[in-house]
């Protein structure tokens, strides 16, 4: 069983920055991809950003080059560096992480995302003003 904390989330003027994290509790069980994925207000769950288990990293066009994906493998915490935040940024963020799928290749070889991961995390909201 995995369990999952994430925290980090607030409010920031536009240009801004926050630190997300996501903290792992694991039972019998473990850990190879992690992810976040957000949802604005009257949107659909969209794809931010993914760490396998060899660390290799990926990201939706729209973070790419502001937000870092990362990971202490040895404490089980994720974090999502996100920089010039942006109004559109704004949505609850949740982290999400499975003990079958080992690669982002494989995750879109099978045409999952995030979303369908076996566990995320409660949510964290990001508000960013302009």
């Amino acid at each position: 069983q995995v369990q999952l904390r994430d925290s980090g989330g607030g409010s920031v003027e536009a240009g801004g920055s926050l630190r997300l994290s996501c903290a792992a509790t694991i039972h019998n069980s473990r850990i190879l991809i992690m992810g976040w994925f957000r949802q604005r207000a009257g949107k659909e769950r969209e794809e931010v950003a993914y760490i396998d288990n060899d660390g290799t990293v990926n990201y939706a066009d729209s973070v790419k080059g502001r937000f870092t994906i990362s990971r202490d493998k040895d404490k089980n915490i994720l974090f999502l560096q996100m920089n010039n935040l942006k109004p559109e940024d704004t949505a609850m963020y949740y982290c999400a992480a499975d003990s079958g799928i080992a690669s982002i290749a494989t995750m879109r070889h099978l045409g999952l995302t995030a979303v369908d991961f076996d566990a995320r995390g409660q949510g964290t909201q990001v508000t960013v003003s302009s």
